[in-house]
């Protein structure tokens, strides 16, 4: 059996893999019901938000999304874990349009629930990524 570390890094690339994916559905199973995205200058997003925010409208295809999620630390009390990350996404409209790309920290809670590690809460800190001219 992996350990609950190599578990928790499982379900990171496994996030990473279905949001370059567009698999929305994967992405939903690896959070809480009750999971809460803490992201600056918004209202806290709860599971149902981010699933609307993440399905793009019928017949219509999503944004292409690339990233690199590299994990500073993990540390696993009982249940109960926690995992801060450099984290950077680009975002690119499907008709190819600008990419927007954002940098920064991340720092997660995890819970298992049923023996799975899954993404409870989450405190985004990423901003605007500004190339020279």
């Amino acid at each position: 059996m992996p350990s609950d570390e190599d578990q928790i890094r499982q379900l990171v690339a496994t996030w990473m893999a279905a949001t370059r994916a567009g698999d929305v559905e994967t992405v939903l199973g690896l959070m809480t019901d009750d999971v809460v995205f803490l992201i600056p200058g918004r209202a806290p997003m709860r599971k149902e938000e981010f699933a609307a925010a993440s399905r793009p409208p019928s017949g219509q295809a999503g944004p292409k999304i690339e990233g690199t999620s590299d994990i500073q630390e993990i540390q696993v009390a009982g249940d109960w874990a926690f995992l801060w990350t450099k984290l950077s996404v680009k975002v690119t409209p499907p008709d190819g349009g600008q990419s927007m790309e954002r940098a920064g920290h991340t720092l997660t809670v995890l819970r298992k629930v049923d023996g799975r590690w899954l993404l409870a809460r989450d405190a985004n800190l990423l901003a605007p990524v500004t190339r020279p001219q």
